[in-house]
């Protein structure tokens, strides 16, 4: 027992230092529960907060297979409803024969909870939200070592939230563009085959930047190739706006890239010999819609380099052409494959820059696959992906201006 009592008290010191030492207290309210959910080794959790305004609960940050970043939960109902409403803890070790239990918003997502901890928010006034924490991943149930870990951990984070003036602006729920649902996709390997996505539930959200992150290899571009129609799913299901995109017809992807995606890619892929205008022109006449093509290069701030061809621009000024072909289209979508890597920091802000604006201006939500975890700071949701899953996804509180980033 005191070998465990040790290393929980290490726990509580790393958790310490996280929300101490990280500037942004949403990142540090993240590794909090990345802490938590790695020691107790667990497969999901979440950190819940209280809007007053509504009496309703939303997850800020969450880990795990599901995708809940547009659930809310009312106060007083459900286990996360109860824990906030009381401002006791709640351990269920088996949660079928427990009379106490009632389903999680994992539960309504596909994964179904054993055993769970749920901690209150206390700050030194009130109970803020509360902090979830789902399934071990031997099957085992939790211990009182483990709950008062968490409620531990929960005071430090609910302390700091009160100390540092956290205000978390709700809002509504978000209508939903695009949803995966336990999407798979596999490709022939030698004698048999390689699933490189292993069942991604996912939602993507009108209005939003979303950044995807992973290491090389999780299926980040073969996801957003399935969302934006450039590849085909092998099972599971791909919404979007609701109609079913499961199975189209080759016919139905074609009028779905020209007429709904703008793409953006790491390479330009510009014509050479066409000026910049005359590129976005190019893209313009394949769809129904579209913007007049000077108006796509005076968004992105070319206006003045508008009759210089491809060979005549910066590697920068070359991808705010790619921008300005993807937006004259008018699309609902524009997906973005590490648009950022061949170029330098300050050519990167400036591009990124253009993006930003598209997503306020225009209203148009912006997936981007990177490597750059930075970012991931300018972003409404950051979602990890690892090994085929979806790892965690993370709301930015408080995304930071594409000016303010560095690396």
């Amino acid at each position: 027992m005191a070998e465990v009592s040790d290393r929980y008290t290490k726990t509580t010191y790393r958790i310490m230092e996280a929300l101490l030492e990280v500037d942004q207290l949403d990142d540090a309210l993240a590794e909090s529960l990345q802490i938590i959910v790695r020691e107790l080794h667990s497969t999901a959790g979440a950190i819940w907060y209280l809007d007053e305004k509504t009496d309703k609960l939303h997850p800020i940050f969450h880990i795990g297979p599901a995708d809940i970043s547009n659930i809310s939960v009312e106060n007083g109902v459900g286990i996360e409803g109860l824990v906030t409403k009381t401002g006791k803890s709640i351990m269920i070790e088996d949660a079928e024969n427990d009379p106490r239990f009632e389903p999680t918003v994992f539960d309504d997502y596909g994964l179904k909870t054993k055993t769970l901890i749920c901690v209150p928010l206390n700050n030194l006034k009130e109970t803020i939200g509360c902090v979830l924490i789902v399934n071990k991943e031997d099957g085992e149930s939790y211990n009182e070592e483990e709950r008062k870990l968490c409620e531990h951990m929960a005071s430090l984070a609910a302390i700091t939230i009160d100390e540092k003036g956290l205000i978390v602006e709700t809002g509504e729920t978000k209508k939903v563009l695009a949803s995966l649902k336990n999407v798979t996709k596999e490709f022939p390997s030698g004698d048999g085959v390689l699933q490189v996505l292993k069942g991604i539930n996912l939602e993507i959200y009108e209005n939003e930047f979303v950044v995807v992150l992973g290491e090389s290899g999780c299926g980040k571009s073969t996801m957003m190739n399935i969302i934006g129609g450039m590849d085909y799913l092998t099972d599971g299901q791909l919404l979007i706006e609701g109609k079913d995109f499961s199975k189209p017809t080759d016919h139905e992807l074609t009028a779905f890239r020209r007429q709904y995606v703008g793409f953006i890619f790491q390479s330009y892929n510009l014509m050479p010999n066409l000026s910049a205008v005359e590129n976005v022109e190019f893209i313009s006449e394949l769809v129904d819609d579209p913007m007049p093509p000077e108006t796509a290069i005076k968004l992105v701030g070319l206006e003045e380099r508008a009759d210089n061809y491809p060979s005549q621009l910066s590697g920068g000024q070359q991808q705010r052409v790619s921008i300005a072909r993807a937006i004259v289209k008018n699309p609902k979508l524009i997906l973005a494959d590490e648009p950022t890597a061949a170029l330098d920091l300050s050519t990167s802000i400036e591009v990124l820059n253009v993006i930003e604006d598209i997503v306020k201006e225009k209203g148009t939500t912006v997936m981007m696959v990177t490597h750059n975890p930075e970012i991931g700071k300018m972003a409404d949701r950051v979602i990890k992906l690892r090994s085929g899953k979806i790892a965690s996804i993370k709301r930015n509180i408080h995304p930071l201006h594409a000016k303010e980033l560095s690396w």
